[in-house]
């Protein structure tokens, strides 16, 4: 009776275990949430950053601000929307996406984050709402720090928000 003594799944497995016990900050650096910004006010409910938002108004839909955009270029505007997707190296951007609409929304003189665990949240913010030409550059830059690769838009600009606060529930 011959043994085999070449067991490619034992070898497998012993090596993807050998590397895991020697990169233990590998596996774990893609569950850390990164929060750089203190938030400027924490309710039981949710947590703003940047700075307060306004007392009155309704906030318009990502959708109605998309459709109606020439109306409010370069306005300051109140918007409820989605998060889509946020940076995962700082959380100093994230795209909004209701239905097809998308916006990037950056944060005002860079002062600001989110938490970039805040994907998958509707979310309330302030900003100027404009309509922005966008490279290949840009959109691998972008998409990198989304964890992504990119893909060129078929239109070359995106709808972009400059936000002054950022209302996010809490889980």
């Amino acid at each position: 009776m011959r043994t085999n003594l070449f067991k490619p799944r034992l070898i497998v497995t012993l090596a993807v275990f050998a590397f895991s016990i020697n990169s233990p900050g590998l596996f774990a650096a893609e569950s850390e949430v990164i929060r750089l910004s203190e938030p400027v006010e924490v309710t039981a409910s949710h947590e703003i950053f940047g700075s307060v938002l306004p007392e009155s108004g309704t906030p318009l839909s990502l959708a109605d601000l998309v459709k109606d955009n020439e109306k409010y270029l370069d306005q300051e505007v109140l918007v409820a929307t989605r998060i889509a997707k946020v940076c995962q190296k700082k959380g100093c951007f994230f795209v909004a996406q209701e239905g097809p609409a998308t916006a990037r929304v950056t944060f005002k003189d860079y002062d600001f984050f989110i938490p970039t665990d805040s994907g998958g949240k509707d979310v309330v913010l302030a900003g100027v709402f404009s309509r922005k030409s966008l490279s290949r550059e840009q959109a691998e830059h972008y998409a990198a720090d989304l964890g992504e690769t990119a893909a060129m838009p078929s239109e070359k600009f995106e709808y972009s928000i400059v936000a002054s606060a950022v209302k996010i529930p809490r889980s």
